[in-house]
């Protein structure tokens, strides 16, 4: 099974008629009038490509243009071991925000194609048997109409592939009413994997969203849409470098197109201009009585005393963008003169320590390899069981510098270089360098666990 967009098999229908029965969307950079850049645009040119290079370099995002492209797109782009960390990091700060934020709000996982979701009014991409598809093609005694006749048949009757988790949770608002003991409000939360058009014959592009549905009575949907707008802004803030770079603002009536009665979206202000992270919407209780074919009676739920078909809200985002956003929030250039007196700029990826895919990376010092290399396996393996996230650089046979590789681990964004050397063999010393002030410090191994686990808990409070 292969996924096809609507589009691509029409377009190639009318080829096929057309010889006898033989057989990127271009990223929209939306430039917002308000948007105060910083940086001239030679300068946010410049940063961008250092951050693109960097990415590929550090294993964040897989190497070639096209990825590339997808990636400032708001797409799935094919992330390096890096990236996928910072992803899922960020996946997991998301669900504790929502999950754990409040008692009222519950996780689902819905299907990722249904032959039964007819509601969705962009449902454009299904899944069709390609060697159905081939029988029809090759089925030369068809004319021009039949053959098209065919095909729409064969496509229509394939599962729809969802565009967003929406649509998910109207479907299992009724089962969860229980839960909830038929009460308002409440939330259904889930984050995956949705499909795009691409704009084109080619494959659909592939968004992981993260999604809250808030159900709510109608005279307070208001106030609501404002709460969790709130909510949403202070999260994408707490874990920035520069949190001033997130911003909040209302959705225009034109943009809404009829989609909700109002709309706030969360914003990251990049150098070609701002991009939604999160999309929130008020979108009443039509879809929930389409759903469910206005069912009124099994829809509603009590509102104080008062039996009501609740609001639906809907706080939508772009995990994909998100990632983005935070690599250009933490992205820094410093300058800096080295141990030969050149002056050098300094990259540095400040990810916020709760999101930093590596916090410590073990390297060996001068002396006893084999005993060294022993060491930093046994650390190695205590950080892992500790759950703290290391990098294994000793296995690197490559001989390499301490200034160089400080490089290499500013720029990968590691919190904490750890060293172990003969000294540490001696008297169980060690040096511990950070990654945000530069300052190696000395202490026992025996400590250093307990050190990097205390760092982290705090961080998580800030």
């Amino acid at each position: 099974m292969l996924t096809y967009c609507v589009r691509r098999l029409i377009w190639r229908c009318e080829n096929i008629a057309r010889t006898s029965h033989c057989c990127r969307v271009a990223f929209a950079r939306q430039h917002c009038s308000t948007a105060t850049p910083v940086r001239s645009v030679a300068e946010d040119s410049d940063h961008t490509k250092t951050l693109m290079q960097l990415c590929t370099d550090r294993y964040y995002i897989a190497s070639g243009q096209l990825h590339r492209d997808s990636f400032q797109r708001g797409t799935n782009c094919g992330y390096g071991p890096l990236g996928m960390e910072l992803k899922k990091n960020i996946l997991e700060q998301w669900w504790n925000s929502v999950i754990g934020f409040r008692a009222e709000v519950f996780g689902i996982s819905t299907l990722h194609a249904s032959k039964d979701r007819t509601t969705e009014r962009d449902g454009q991409l299904r899944v069709v048997d390609t060697e159905n598809l081939r029988q029809i093609l090759s089925q030369r005694e068809l004319s021009k109409d039949q053959l098209i006749q065919k095909l729409q048949t064969h496509i229509q009757n394939g599962a729809s592939l969802r565009t967003s988790l929406f649509q998910g949770a109207l479907e299992q608002y009724v089962p969860s009413l229980e839960l909830v003991n038929r009460k308002l409000p409440f939330g259904l939360a889930e984050t995956g994997l949705c499909f795009q058009p691409s704009g084109g014959p080619s494959c659909p592009d592939e968004v992981t969203q993260s999604s809250l549905v808030w159900f709510c009575s109608p005279r307070t949907s208001s106030q609501w849409l404002d709460y969790w707008a709130r909510h949403r802004l202070q999260w994408w803030r707490k874990f920035a470098l520069g949190p001033s770079d997130f911003s909040c603002s209302d959705i225009t009536e034109e943009e809404l197109a009829g989609r909700a009665s109002r709309g706030v979206k969360i914003v990251y202000n990049f150098p070609w201009g701002q991009e939604a992270l999160e999309t929130l919407l008020s979108r009443g209780d039509a879809e929930l009585l389409q759903t469910h074919k206005s069912a009124r009676n099994k829809l509603q739920c009590l509102d104080g005393r008062k039996s009501v078909v609740p609001y639906a809200i809907s706080v939508t985002g772009n995990l994909e963008r998100g990632v983005l956003a935070y690599l250009y929030n933490s992205l820094q250039q410093v300058k800096k003169v080295d141990s030969k007196q050149r002056l050098q700029q300094r990259k540095v990826l400040k990810l916020h320590p709760i999101l930093s895919p590596v916090k410590v990376a073990l390297d060996m010092g001068r002396g006893a390899t084999v005993e060294l290399r022993q060491v930093c396996e046994g650390l190695l393996k205590e950080f892992l069981e500790g759950g703290v996230s290391a990098w294994p650089g000793y296995i690197e046979t490559m001989p390499t510098s301490m200034e160089q590789l400080n490089t290499k681990y500013d720029e990968m964004g590691v919190l904490f270089t750890v060293v172990i050397s003969d000294n540490t063999l001696e008297s169980g010393l060690l040096q511990v360098r950070s990654r945000d002030t530069t300052i190696k410090e000395t202490m026992h191994i025996s400590e250093v666990k307990n050190f990097l686990a205390r760092y982290i808990s705090a961080a998580q409070n800030i």
